[in-house]
């Protein structure tokens, strides 16, 4: 079935329905970045494989819908004879909708939006109909089997804190709040919240489930029972009822009278709706376990260094060994290459996303995603971008570096755009702050240096990461579209500011940085500072030593001589001498 024939067939499904129109988000029944195979809805129906993004279908025209980060993939991978392309931030769909469907009835899946996203369309005076199954998966004739892995234990020793000592917390948000019971449906939050990984979504180590926590500390997991094998069954414990999904309107239905907290973005209106169908009151309120969640105790903390440091050894043997790669490799190799690396690291368990290999004018599109399509040579004399991240028992880790492949001098504009982004890392990793300021406080402090000369990056300059889970973690960003939320001590952000030349070349420098309480003598309230996890040099080749302050400098010389502190022990022969080259202090 060609993606001419699968729009025309979801166009006659509604028709059937007597729906006049469907919203298809980039989402499953959980809301994640990372869906399986089975809720790839979107990338099925369009084409297009981004992690964000929503399609509109009408009967007479298409539009799909996407942010900055995807411009370039939206345009290549999608038909503009059949779609047309809008950015989801200058023209949201609701908008698009209330032009050209006012009055129309239109369809979506409650179990695919949030009651905050939903009420953006009813907004909007947009006659938006709940179907109670969906359209596109009958029209979708060979659509996966939802993915059945089983759960496992994730063990004290990398967890730091028991699932007991976490639910009682929770619980006891709960009452002090007036609250019954709280719905979480990130299973995320649930792997935190009950200790317990599982392998159902690629490069997320979660198992997906529901799971109702009540305010005596009890909770329900709503997750296949063929899932939860008996080793995990007296791991989760007495408190933990383990129910098949089916029995989710039931459980919801007891809830009759009592006050609920559900998170109206972070998960499905069908929640809300089933709750207050039932006769329960839906108290709006966050998810209970991403704050807890994001701070980390000391245990996790630890295993985040210990993860990053092993990290560290593959990237740098990795950066070593692009040094020759230029005319014999390709993106695809060179990704493949970084990850056998990786893979030869204790408690490796797989990348934490897909690596973003990107040469040349392919480093310019934020999210590129090689293919056997996409996928080119890297050439010498070029500008090479590798966005990548690994999933270890005790950690979880995310760094960009950008490589000059040689062997000539880069040209001077694009050591300018380099070093302007290194300025911006370095002002980032080096901030000191009072407690209580939030992400999009400081995101301005890793443009300035680009906004110097008028130029900018079209993306958030970090964003939160987890302990073995999910790489992009809520509820902390640091981004001008970021919530008010502080930053507290134990979260883990990664510092990844950028410049994108489209058709050219992409720039970008990340590491992941952990708050921690700042030992300021003559404080007179409690600051912050951040401590560097990640380890690899950045590319001398790349900095015009010209543009940075003595600070700069200071930080840079400090931060490679640990960087051959910490990895050149486990590095031998050439790797260890080209180590020791790439970090020696600046001219």
């Amino acid at each position: 079935m060609t993606l001419a024939n699968r729009l025309e067939s979801l166009r006659n499904e509604l028709a059937r329905r007597e729906l006049d129109g469907f919203i298809v988000p980039r989402a499953d029944e959980h809301l994640g970045e990372y869906v399986p195979g089975n809720a790839e809805r979107l990338a099925w129906l369009t084409g297009f494989t981004g992690s964000a993004g929503l399609a509109v279908v009408l009967s007479d025209r298409a539009a799909v819908f996407s942010d900055g980060r995807y411009v370039l993939q939206l345009a290549a991978q999608t038909d503009g004879a059949q779609w047309e392309r809008r950015h989801i931030i200058d023209e949201p769909p609701p908008a698009w909708l209330a032009i050209h469907a006012k009055g129309k009835r239109i369809g979506y899946d409650p179990l695919l939006i949030g009651e905050e996203g939903l009420q953006r369309f009813v907004d909007a005076g947009l006659t938006m109909v709940a179907t109670e199954t969906n359209p596109l998966d009958a029209v979708w004739p060979d659509r996966p089997a939802a993915p059945m892995a089983a759960a496992t234990p994730h063990p004290l020793a990398v967890a730091g804190r028991t699932s007991e000592a976490k639910r009682e917390e929770i619980a006891t948000a709960l009452r002090t709040a007036g609250q019954d019971a709280a719905i979480i449906t990130d299973p995320a939050s649930i792997a935190w919240l009950l200790n317990i990984r599982g392998t159902d979504v690629d490069y997320n180590p979660v198992a997906l489930g529901f799971a109702v926590i009540h305010a005596d500390a009890g909770c329900e997991l709503f997750m296949a029972p063929a899932k939860i094998p008996p080793a995990t069954r007296d791991w989760l414990g007495n408190a933990v009822s383990v129910q098949d999904r089916a029995g989710m309107p039931a459980a919801l239905a007891s809830l009759k009278g009592k006050r609920v907290r559900v998170d109206a973005a972070g998960s499905p209106a069908w929640f809300a709706q089933t709750l207050r169908t039932a006769g329960a009151t839906v108290i709006a309120g966050q998810d209970p376990c991403l704050l807890p969640k994001a701070c980390k105790n000391p245990v996790e903390q630890q295993g985040m260094r210990d993860a990053h440091h092993r990290d560290a050894v593959a990237v740098c043997r990795y950066l070593h060994w692009l040094e020759t790669a230029a005319g014999h490799e390709t993106e695809m190799s060179a990704a493949a290459q970084l990850l056998a690396f990786r893979a030869q690291q204790p408690g490796f368990r797989g990348e934490s996303f897909p690596a973003i290999s990107g040469a040349g004018e392919n480093g310019a599109i934020i999210h590129y995603r090689v293919t056997e399509e996409t996928n080119r040579p890297l050439n010498p004399n070029e500008a090479y971008l590798c966005d990548s991240g690994a999933q270890y028992a005790d950690g979880t880790t995310d760094i960009t570096r950008t490589i000059w492949t040689g062997p000539d001098t880069p040209p001077a504009e694009l050591r300018d755009r380099f070093t302007r982004v290194l300025k911006g890392h370095i002002a980032l990793a080096t901030m000191v702050f009072p407690k209580g300021v939030a992400g999009p406080h400081l995101d301005s402090f890793a443009r300035a240096a680009l906004w110097q000369v008028g130029l900018d990056y079209d993306h958030g300059t970090g964003h939160g990461v987890g302990a073995y889970l999910s790489v992009h973690e809520g509820p902390v960003s640091i981004s001008r579209a970021g919530k008010l939320i502080p930053i507290e001590p134990g979260m883990i952000l990664s510092n990844e500011p950028g410049y994108y030349l489209p058709g050219a070349y992409g720039i970008r420098l990340e590491n992941l940085l952990l708050a921690q309480p700042a030992d300021l003598p003559n404080a007179r309230k409690p600051f912050l500072r951040f401590e560097t996890l990640t380890w690899a040099p950045f590319d001398r080749r790349l900095i015009d030593t010209t543009l940075l302050t003595a600070a700069d400098r200071a930080w840079l010389d400090a931060y490679h001589a640990e960087v051959e502190h910490l990895v050149g022990p486990h590095l031998t022969g050439a790797d260890k001498a080209w180590l020791t080259e790439a970090c020696r202090k600046l001219d």
